[in-house]
């Protein structure tokens, strides 16, 4: 059984964030590819969320064939797919066939790629925690993988 304690009414602690339907107010979506040059294979953008130096949570529009370049999170990150169909895949496994309601998480220092399936747009939630590094674009050899 959970411990009660009693609250200190005088302390004034962090308030949270609400966001308004679901996007950072003010904010324009994201050019993925144009913007910050780390995507490959098609057209993805970027609605944020929330956007804090610790964590951020972004809606990702992928079209098909559309896909991340490697990259890892230093906290790891959480991915809700909330439409469509895609892949995911960690570096030195086969690509995983990921769809709706497909809760992903990734943990700290993995590194890994994920994005749209070929005939399907995909859309997910991503939480991402800490600091995030990219590298290269997934090969056209890397992402045939997953057939």
């Amino acid at each position: 059984m959970a411990q009660i304690k009693s609250r200190d009414t005088t302390e004034k602690p962090p308030l949270g964030a609400f966001v308004a339907n679901g996007r950072t107010a003010g904010s324009d979506s994201i050019d993925g590819p144009k913007k910050l040059g780390t995507f490959a294979g098609g057209q993805v953008w970027l609605d944020p969320v929330l956007m804090r130096s610790d964590i951020t949570m972004v809606h990702v529009n992928f079209q098909p064939c559309a896909r991340t370049n490697w990259h890892k999170h230093e906290g790891g990150q959480l991915l809700k797919v909330t439409a469509g169909s895609g892949w995911y895949c960690d570096q030195g496994d086969k690509p995983r066939k990921i769809g709706v309601g497909d809760i992903v998480w990734c943990p700290p220092g993995g590194i890994h790629w994920h994005g749209a399936d070929d005939g399907s747009f995909m859309v997910h939630e991503a939480t991402s925690f800490g600091g995030l590094d990219w590298y290269e674009p997934v090969s056209e050899e890397d992402y045939a993988a997953k057939k």
